[in-house]
């Protein structure tokens, strides 16, 4: 499949078009409406070095909130309120940390000071979250994306104490229950969010989800 390079225009090659591993396209900007653009079509941005490049991978690692898995021990610190929770009391906290905390097997991070930029003002526009657990008064973990309609578009988490990040994730989702919302996109697998419940679904069945809860 051909690599697309993306001009001035506002629109996106069709996903089914994305090489094997799931990469679209490269360029662009991440303006807002581009960057919107993408998500409601299933294409969410990834810099490599100084490249903005759009991906859509086949099959799509999401969560539905009612599969969110609890273990005993998270049951456990969620009931004693180890942490604080709090949804959007922090933005700029919550991706400077994401940006800057190192990660095993990383040497670099790709949320580049051009990507903080874009999603600061998506929040600002209120079209980009933050949850935070705090310990003491200090933020300890928490995680941050773009909610468009029934959907959260997970970017980011960071933990600086143990289970600070999973603690975020789980009362988030438990948030985002309560307000209907029946996807979150977890964009590829990790093993962290496999034990919270995501799971592997085919591309073309994750963008008819879309089309109906954008």
């Amino acid at each position: 499949m051909p690599l697309f390079a993306l001009d001035d225009d506002l629109r996106f090659p069709p996903v089914h078009l994305a090489e094997p591993d799931g990469l679209l396209a490269i360029g662009g900007d991440l303006s807002v409406n581009r960057i919107i653009l993408a998500y409601k079509q299933g294409i969410f941005p990834w810099y490599e070095n100084e490249d903005i490049l759009w991906w859509s991978p086949d099959p799509r690692f999401v969560l539905f909130p009612d599969e969110l898995k609890v273990s005993k021990s998270m049951s456990q610190l969620l009931k004693k309120k180890r942490f604080e929770f709090s949804i959007n009391r922090d933005f700029s906290g919550v991706i400077n940390q994401c940006k800057t905390i190192s990660r095993r097997g990383q040497e670099s991070t790709w949320i580049t000071n051009e990507v903080r930029t874009a999603y600061t003002e998506l929040h600002r526009l209120g079209l980009a979250d933050s949850a935070e657990v705090w310990d003491n008064g200090k933020l300890v973990g928490g995680l941050y994306g773009v909610r468009l309609g029934f959907i959260f578009f997970g970017e980011s988490m960071f933990s600086r104490e143990s289970n600070a990040s999973k603690y975020a994730f789980i009362q988030y989702v438990q948030h985002l229950k309560q307000q209907n919302v029946q996807l979150i996109d977890c964009q590829v697998y990790t093993a962290h969010l496999e034990s919270l419940g995501a799971r592997m679904i085919p591309r073309a069945q994750y963008v008819k989800l879309l089309s109906k809860l954008v």
